[in-house]
């Protein structure tokens, strides 16, 4: 049986789980090792089975805990050249992954251990952002966890995955009266910033096709959103389009510090 378990899913930090009791791999590490350990452990989950690390970029939610993690399992770590070289200077990891660095070319398929990737960019406030399409023995998903717009070759991944895990970050009006200050507003809502509600709508209604099985939506904000808006605007998007939620596709908006799982 395989299985995607979201971990941890916002601000807070962000670390998803993909494995099938043979292969396993981690996307981000932004919560501590005892954290993941004692989440993956809770559903069933040995954190040894875990042989490789993705990583999407180098904002302290998403690789808080990647040099324990991947010092603790001893696997390789995988993300660009350019990003490998800021996570080498980033405080919170370092020059210590050392041997654990692999490199991965954006835009071209790699396979490691049977499993298929794709590391693609995507606009967002940090030194280099990835989406990834991973292609786990037949089965496909799409992460794209943090940013602004969605370029088309990012919509045509996602036109091929049985699963998408994309961000909803936050409701436009909830955002504009709160109380962030203006400069972290449109810092929000730029094209370097995160995918709104309705922007993740927008995407839902473009990328469908009969392949894709589930759609989950991640990084929620804590201060700009509710999971109800959030799952509000992505049903009524699929429902524009003529489908029936949860009948023809799964819809779930990812905790923020609960395991989220779904077998596949």
């Amino acid at each position: 049986m395989a299985r995607f378990l979201s971990i941890s899913s916002g601000s807070n930090g962000n670390c998803y789980y993909i494995g099938d009791g043979r292969t396993a791999l981690v996307i981000d590490a932004g919560i501590g090792f005892r954290t993941i350990r004692q989440r993956l452990a809770g559903a069933g989950v040995d954190l040894s089975s875990v042989e490789m690390i993705f990583v999407t970029h180098d904002h302290v939610d998403h690789i808080r805990g990647l040099l324990t993690l991947a010092g603790r399992l001893s696997v390789p770590v995988y993300a660009t050249a350019r990003l490998h070289d800021a996570l080498s200077r980033h405080p919170a990891v370092g020059p210590d992954l050392g041997g654990s660095r692999r490199v991965l070319r954006p835009g071209v398929l790699e396979t490691m251990r049977g499993v298929g990737c794709v590391a693609f960019e995507v606009p967002h406030d940090a030194t280099q952002t990835l989406g990834y399409f991973i292609d786990f023995f037949g089965t496909r998903f799409v992460f794209m966890t943090d940013l602004g717009r969605v370029p088309d070759y990012a919509l045509d991944y996602c036109r091929q995955a049985d699963y998408l895990v994309i961000e909803s970050n936050y409701d436009v009006d909830m955002l504009m009266r709160g109380p962030y200050p203006p400069d972290l507003k449109y810092r929000i809502i730029g094209d370097c910033g995160h995918l709104s509600n309705d922007d993740c709508a927008s995407v839902l209604r473009r990328v469908w096709h009969r392949g894709l099985k589930g759609v989950y939506l991640c990084h929620l904000s804590k201060d700009n959103n509710t999971p109800g808006l959030a799952y509000d605007s992505a049903r009524r998007a699929l429902e524009d389009i003529g489908l029936s939620v949860p009948a023809d596709i799964q819809l779930a908006c990812l905790p923020r510090s609960d395991v989220f799982s779904v077998d596949f």
